[in-house]
């Protein structure tokens, strides 16, 4: 999973043009639009754009993409308040990103939607393809960036972020689990692959911050207690200090460039290299690996 992450990273790096900027206002606007139009057509806006597999190899191939853009509300307040707040939190995701990464999210997590509701039409008969999976994981994602920010439930009580996200996961497991066998055996293998998608692409895009998390909880106590985390946690302040009294804070290994000279770059650590080595954004995935 690390791979993937680092993956991600580099392919976001050498391609910063990649991707669609602004994109949750297309998304938003075109939702919106779907919703007027099925607010005069009794529904047949959405019925034309939603996800049919039997339509699909009939050649209406735009039903690949348009799922979409379906309506998630029926309620025009509800419609009003739901595109809002996907505005803020797409475009919050997108500035703490960029465009390249935030884009290739989005995309990564509709793809294995309509790959694993595919699927998991092998055994239900009729693949199910919803954009609702989707949306949650995108609140995911803008809590896990933002884990202090407050969000007002119904316009007044304040709760951070981070714990409607933990809410959220706990809800999704009891709806699960309270199902009764009828249930379970009907809505279970459409929604589990749907749900284990979208986690999926979270999964790959967040898993330094995973983690982070498992360790601060304990699972990670055996990395955390090696002697390479704790050669680079040492290597780590010895750096912190001798940033302080040369006046910067990040140094490339390789071209010698710091975040003093050149604000505009990136630098991060290079945790494959023994020590603590910083690289730019040009040469973190294009360097030699330091071994002692």
């Amino acid at each position: 999973m690390k791979k993937l992450c680092d993956a991600v990273d580099r392919f976001c790096l050498k391609h910063p043009r990649f991707g669609i900027p602004n994109l949750m206002r297309f998304v938003v606007f075109i939702t919106a639009a779907v919703f007027l139009l099925d607010s005069f057509s009794g529904g047949a806006a959405s019925y034309m754009l939603n996800f049919d597999w039997a339509l699909i190899l009939r050649g209406e191939l735009w039903r690949l993409v348009t799922w979409l853009f379906i309506p998630e509300y029926d309620r025009v307040i509800w419609m009003v308040v739901g595109m809002f707040f996907y505005y803020f939190i797409g475009s919050s995701i997108e500035s703490a990103w960029g465009t390249a990464k935030f884009t290739l999210f989005y995309l990564t997590g509709a793809v294995l939607t309509v790959l694993f509701g595919c699927l998991a039409g092998l055994w239900t008969g009729y693949p199910l393809v919803t954009n609702i999976y989707l949306n949650n994981v995108l609140f995911l994602a803008f809590a896990t960036l933002y884990p202090d920010a407050l969000i007002r439930v119904y316009f007044v009580l304040p709760v951070k972020a981070k714990w409607l996200a933990l809410f959220y996961v706990f809800l999704t497991f009891y709806d699960l689990i309270r199902m009764n066998t009828a249930a379970a055996m009907i809505m279970l293998p459409m929604t589990l692959p749907l749900l284990a998608a979208v986690w999926l692409a979270y999964a790959v895009f967040f898993w330094d911050r995973i983690r982070d998390i498992l360790a601060d909880i304990g699972f990670l106590t055996r990395h955390q207690r090696s002697p390479r985390t704790i050669q680079f946690k040492e290597a780590a302040k010895k750096q912190a200090e001798k940033a302080r009294r040369q006046g910067y804070r990040h140094k490339c290994e390789v071209c010698g460039r710091t975040d003093a000279d050149h604000p505009e770059l990136s630098f991060r650590y290079c945790s494959r290299c023994a020590g603590y080595h910083c690289f730019c954004e040009d040469h973190i995935f294009n360097h030699e690996h330091f071994t002692s």
